[in-house]
């Protein structure tokens, strides 16, 4: 089977529910609206399902000119997306060991949430002004191993809140090869959301064929596999319960460890032509790196 996208997924808040597209606009940053908005605990640290699992439970939708928000017994939330909402100042916030600049959404925000998650926290968008690279020394690894396309994929690679890079892609026929492994063992199979891709990709490689792959390209957009995804317990959580299992992380931690740790898909940098867009559907070429 030739190539093809799959699906596609932006998760406008860290760690909440993601939202499928049939098609998206792409550029050096990814997505276009992937993970531009993040919870900030009372204590300042940056929140995620891996403490607080009902994260997977906050849906957001993106649809005239508001960041309308619901969850379970909560009536939604509407954030406007002009800005309008946006408390004057920039703020420092972390993730991880990056920090970056952001401004709190309003005080309404930041009730709805605290009151679902029954902890203190604040809503904070991405500041137009921030600058967060990629990591530089993964890229700058990938750039020197391909030096025939530096020129496309050096300089910077700015993006928002997610956890290291722009893009993470994920290979279907890899979570098959989980789903049959999780199914000798009488577990039952896991959709590919609890991996929370930008981009699944069906046919033409075989299971982790992406571990060996320089890069991919559709619709004339070119796609870096710098690193590896190191995986922690959030593909563990139930994305449509909020519940916390064992699995499919006992079992991928038995036969895809690395020295850099469990890993699942391949974060992703992007050489994008200026008004570019992806369709699911869409062919994709692969170049192996071999």
């Amino acid at each position: 089977m030739s190539a093809r996208i799959l699906s596609l997924h932006i998760y406008p808040i860290k760690s909440c529910a993601g939202i499928g597209l049939a098609e998206s606009a792409i550029d050096r940053a990814g997505l276009a609206g992937d993970r531009r908005w993040m919870l900030v605990s009372g204590e300042g640290r940056f929140m995620t399902q891996r403490q607080w699992p009902r994260m997977a439970l906050i849906r957001p939708a993106l649809a005239d000119g508001v960041l309308r928000v619901s969850a379970p017994g909560m009536p939604d939330l509407e954030v406007p997306l002009d800005g309008s909402g946006l408390r004057s100042g920039a703020e420092t916030v972390g993730v991880w060991n990056d920090t970056l600049q952001a401004r709190r959404e309003s005080g309404e925000a930041a009730a709805w949430f605290s009151r679902f998650l029954e902890a203190p926290c604040a809503l904070y968008k991405v500041d137009e002004a921030a600058r967060r690279p990629a990591k530089p020394d993964w890229v700058a690894r990938w750039i020197d191993a391909h030096p025939e396309l530096a020129a496309a994929f050096d300089g910077d690679h700015f993006f928002g809140f997610a956890d290291g890079f722009p893009l993470l892609i994920a290979n279907q026929a890899s979570l098959d090869d989980l789903n049959a492994r999780l199914e000798k063992k009488g577990v039952a199979p896991v959709p590919m959301n609890r991996f929370r891709p930008n981009i699944v990709i069906e046919g033409g490689w075989e299971a982790y064929e992406e571990d060996h792959t320089a890069m991919i390209e559709a619709q004339g957009v070119r796609m870096a596999f710098v690193k590896p995804c190191t995986r922690c317990p959030m593909p563990d959580i139930g994305q449509d319960t909020g519940i916390r299992h064992v699995e499919p992380g006992q079992t991928l931690a038995a036969y895809r460890s690395l020295d850099i740790g469990v890993v699942f898909g391949q974060n992703a940098i992007v050489d994008a032509p200026a008004g570019a867009r992806l369709k699911v559907g869409a062919p994709v070429e692969i170049e192996l790196d071999f």
